[in-house]
This record gives structure tokens, C-alpha cells and sequence, in this order.
């Protein structure tokens, strides 16, 4: 991947529904210059897909809470199926520590994030959750 394919990604990760032909008249390439470096990029897999970026006005309405949760490990496929099919858990990290695995959970509503983790709390396996909801937002890259 040289500067270009970097510069390109770049652009696509500020709009990924930038035309094709915006992205060449960014870049100073023909169009089908670039049409070319995308399909390579998704060839070799460094472009795996295109996804939305929210508005910051409705991303400040959502709430966040991070759900630290301590199971047993005989359970942890299970829990992490069961985690993977809700709407609202976006991430799940695996950690170091007394807690086994954090989640991410996203709503508008305080009653849907109350809702997720007494879902969450419930499941066969889950030994102790902690949960913490976002405040603020002081940086995220």
C-alpha cells in the first residue's frame, strides 16, 4: 500500500459513498485509477467494507454503557452468541483483570440500556456485572 491507497482510504473513511469520480478529482488519478486501487484494496482484504458514520448531533442522544462482566468460562461461547444478537450490545472486548469481558451497550433510552443489562444479567453462565454509562464524550478517533 503506498501514499495514494493511503490517502484514498482516508477520503473513503470521511465518506464512504464519495463518487467514485470525487475521489479521483481529490487525488489528482483518472477515474477508473481509482475505480482499480478500491478493487485492489478489497481484492487484498485491507477494505473489508463500508459502513455509516452517525451525526454528532444524534450520536449526543445516545446513551452509552460499558458493562464489565465477570462468567464462567465453560459459558463463554454461549454468552458470547447470546451478547452477539442483541441490537443494542455494539462491541464486546475481551480483558485482562477480575472481568472477563466488556460490553458496549448504545440506546436512546435509559429504560433500553436497563432493559439490555438485566438481559445480560440473566444469562446462564454470568457470574457479576458492573455497569457504567458515558457522561461525555472527551475524544474518540
Amino acid at each position: 500500500m503506498d501514499a495514494t491507497d493511503q490517502k484514498l482510504i482516508n477520503l473513503l473513511k470521511n465518506n464512504g459513498r464519495e463518487s467514485t469520480t470525487a475521489l479521483a478529482r481529490a487525488l489528482g488519478l483518472s477515474r477508473s485509477t481509482v475505480q482499480d486501487r478500491i478493487s485492489r484494496l478489497e481484492d487484498r482484504g485491507i477494505i473489508a467494507g463500508y459502513t455509516i458514520r452517525f451525526n454528532e448531533d444524534y450520536k449526543r442522544h445516545q446513551i452509552t454503557a460499558h458493562v464489565l462482566i465477570q462468567l464462567n468460562p465453560k459459558f463463554a461461547d454461549h454468552i458470547l452468541q447470546n451478547l452477539k444478537k442483541n441490537p443494542l450490545i455494539k462491541a464486546v472486548y475481551a480483558v485482562s483483570g477480575i472481568y472477563d469481558m466488556i460490553a458496549m451497550v448504545k440506546a436512546e433510552t435509559t429504560e433500553e440500556i436497563d432493559k439490555t443489562l438485566d438481559e445480560i444479567g440473566k444469562m446462564t453462565g454470568i457470574e457479576k456485572t458492573t455497569s457504567s454509562i458515558v457522561l461525555s464524550t472527551k475524544f474518540e478517533i
